[in-house]
């Protein structure tokens, strides 16, 4: 089994006509996904979205870098200094 991380994906949405392609790409990582939260924020006009991870660096990475790729989303991981085992790194 390969070793995984625990990571927080934030994610900020400025293109409604991105979200479709936002929740397919979170629906195909989903078994890496231990939970989301997601917020608008009217008064700007964005959404506001987080996405807590135990995935393997390369699938965070992966994931990230698809989601950022999406116009008019921007997207930033967040690792945890905890190995598989719960040890600090």
């Amino acid at each position: 089994m390969q070793e995984t991380r625990v990571a927080l994906l934030a994610i900020v949405v400025e293109n409604p006509q991105s979200v479709g392609a936002l929740n397919e790409l979170l629906h195909e990582y989903g078994s890496y996904i231990i939970g989301r939260m997601g917020l608008p924020y009217p008064k700007r006009r964005v959404n506001l979205i987080s996405v807590m991870l135990d995935a393997p660096n390369d699938v965070i990475s992966a994931l990230s870098g698809k989601v950022g790729r999406l116009e008019g989303v921007s997207s930033k991981v967040v690792y945890s200094k905890l190995e598989q085992g719960g040890r600090a790194v």
